[in-house]
């Protein structure tokens, strides 16, 4: 089960609204979503929730690229909505060196096309466990990197940890109204 939820800091303080993720597809989409609930250059935090196994937060400011922190790079990629999250940017990959250990027929550098066996190198599928992103994400809203890694940590995550973020920003009775 996910929640969702959009945060937009406007002049009269935070705003939250319940998005529909139904057509979010991309990072692109889920930023445009965002975007389209602030004003011009307003920040827009987008919460995302998965149970008890894992949560994101995207920061967007205006037009800029969005800032993504994930408490469980892991557990995210066995979500569809985590999948969405975890760009090849935030898990520090570049993608054209992807491109590079692919040959033309497919196979992966040094793998042997018709042994089925064989044993690959490190695959480029390969999540971490635990924190990814940027941790200082929210730091000049008003909570720490070491704030928000507590909530991340092994065992952690109780499903309070976007309610407490959003009492460290100042917003829990909005994110409340609409959880």
């Amino acid at each position: 089960m996910y929640f969702a939820a959009l945060l937009a800091r406007t002049e009269d303080g935070w705003q939250a609204s319940e998005p529909d993720l139904d057509d979010v597809e991309t990072l692109a989409d889920l930023c445009d979503l965002a975007r389209a609930a602030g004003e011009e250059d307003e920040t827009v935090l987008v919460f995302i929730e998965q149970e008890d196994a894992w949560f994101g937060v995207v920061r967007v400011d205006g037009e800029e690229d969005p800032r993504i922190y994930v408490s469980d790079a892991a557990a995210a990629a066995r979500s569809s909505y985590g999948e969405i999250l975890l760009t090849d940017e935030v898990l520090g990959r570049d993608p054209e060196d992807l491109d590079d250990l692919v040959d033309l027929d497919g196979t992966e550098d040094g793998e042997d096309d018709d042994d089925e066996d064989a044993v690959a190198g490190p695959s480029e599928d390969h999540v971490p466990v635990g924190p990814l992103g940027e941790t200082d994400v929210l730091a000049d809203l008003g909570m720490s990197t070491k704030e928000l890694l507590a909530l991340s940590g092994d065992g952690a995550l109780t499903g309070e940890a976007l309610g407490e973020i959003a009492d460290a920003l100042g917003c829990a009775d909005v994110l409340e109204a609409v959880r």
